[in-house]
């Protein structure tokens, strides 16, 4: 018995774990509806947003005219150097990347000439975001119940499914 209440345990911690991090990461369309394009960098796309950790980037274009590149340093996204050990290399057209880790990534275009025209992207990726409390309830009404998250939802259900097996 004290073997099925440990894993019981071990289960709702890992659903807790995985549930969390998919409700608080977001995809994002690098472009918007515009996608991956030339003079991308001029578009200001990244302006306001804030990117972190388990998040996804989105690149849409031509595969036949574009790429995505993602290089590890300042000086090879500011020179366009075609010719660095690149982190990574897409080339499908609908291309997604999980930013797997804090500080900048930098992203280009490895088609001859686009990354001097401004077909790149610098973003500066944050540590994932603490699950945030539910908010506590407010007065009753018959609308629906705001501030609670679906992290937080999760985790109420997780101290039930533990709670129960402690009562065993």
């Amino acid at each position: 018995m004290a073997m099925a209440c440990r894993q019981a345990l071990l289960l709702a911690v890992v659903a807790v774990a995985c549930l969390s991090s998919m409700a608080t990461a977001t995809n994002w369309m690098v472009g918007d509806n515009g996608g991956w394009r030339a003079k991308f960098n001029t578009t200001g796309w990244a302006d306001g947003k804030t990117f972190r950790v388990g998040d996804t980037l989105t690149f849409m274009y031509p595969k036949e005219n574009h790429t995505v590149v993602q290089v590890g340093n300042k000086a090879d996204f500011v020179a366009c150097n075609l010719n660095t050990n690149a982190i990574n290399k897409w080339d499908t057209g609908n291309d997604v990347v999980t930013l797997d880790k804090p500080g900048k990534a930098w992203f280009f275009c490895s088609v001859p000439t686009h990354c001097d025209k401004g077909m790149k992207l610098v973003i500066d990726v944050e540590d994932a975001a603490p699950t945030p409390s539910p908010a506590p309830p407010g007065p009753s009404s018959s609308a629906p119940a705001t501030g609670y998250t679906v992290a937080g939802a999760v985790a109420v259900a997780a101290a039930a499914v533990v709670a129960s097996v402690l009562a065993f």
